[in-house]
């Protein structure tokens, strides 16, 4: 929402200037005249023509402000609206460029400095329906903002503990797994260690076994090579016990 230009200030301006003065009416008037033609680039050039010139000081940036705010370049039309504001004395000029002001913010989502600049609009003109009902919207939708905000930010924190109480279980999961990987790892170690010595244990056994049978088969050796020293020294009585004939028997 935004207030037309009011041509008749324009008009009244222009009628009690002098040729320098005209020069500002005609820049007014030719702007005028392209804004009403919806041609609001060409408009702002002669509006822009007019900044500076004494008896275009307050028209001149307010209608640029338009200008800039129908070509949709609401930041820079509010530092005209701003300036229209600061120029004029009438409390009903300054509530409309104050009110546009609050447009431009709106439109720019400045939504806080839209609420103040309707404020200021309502302060000096305290009938203007336009910017009451404009300054009750920008709030609503500044609360609506606060609320979005606010619930980004639950939904952030929401998201961080999700992510925080997610990585103290995957942290819990891996200790975990390396637990069960240490514990496979010390039971193989001990299946290992075990196997070690079950394997020493046979070898142990197997060379114990392997020196009985050669202590038994030595002792079998000593036994039998003791029996044939026995046979041969029980000959050798058989022998001398035996009574030779030297004589011949014819």
């Amino acid at each position: 929402m935004k207030y037309c230009l009011n041509l008749s200030f324009i008009f009244f301006l222009a009628a009690n200037c002098s040729l320098y003065a005209q020069s500002a009416y005609q820049d007014m008037r030719s702007g005028n005249e392209y804004y009403n033609s919806n041609d609001f680039e060409q408009a702002e050039v002669f509006y822009r023509q007019g900044l500076g010139k004494e008896d275009a000081k307050v028209k001149a940036p307010f209608n640029l402000g338009d200008a800039l705010y129908r070509q949709g370049k609401f930041e820079e039309a509010s530092k005209y609206f701003s300036m229209a504001a600061a120029e004029t004395a009438d409390k009903k000029e300054r509530s409309k460029a104050y009110h546009n002001l609050g447009n431009s913010f709106l439109k720019n989502q400045k939504l806080k400095e839209s609420v103040e600049a309707y404020k200021q609009a309502l302060i000096n003109n305290p009938q203007d329906e336009e910017s009451r009902y404009n300054l009750a919207y920008a709030q609503r939708q500044m609360q609506q903002q606060e609320q979005q905000e606010q619930d980004k930010e639950d939904n952030q924190e929401e998201q961080k503990q999700e992510n925080q109480e997610q990585q103290e279980q995957q942290q819990e999961q891996e200790q975990q797994e390396q637990e069960q990987q240490q514990e496979q790892e010390q039971q193989q170690e001990q299946e290992q260690q075990q196997e070690q010595e079950q394997q020493q244990e046979q070898q142990q056994e197997q060379k114990e076994q392997q020196l009985s049978r050669e202590d038994a088969e030595r002792l079998l050796e000593a036994l039998n090579q003791q029996e044939k020293d026995v046979q041969e020294k029980l000959k050798k009585k058989k022998i001398k016990g035996v009574k030779v004939d030297i004589e011949k028997d014819w």
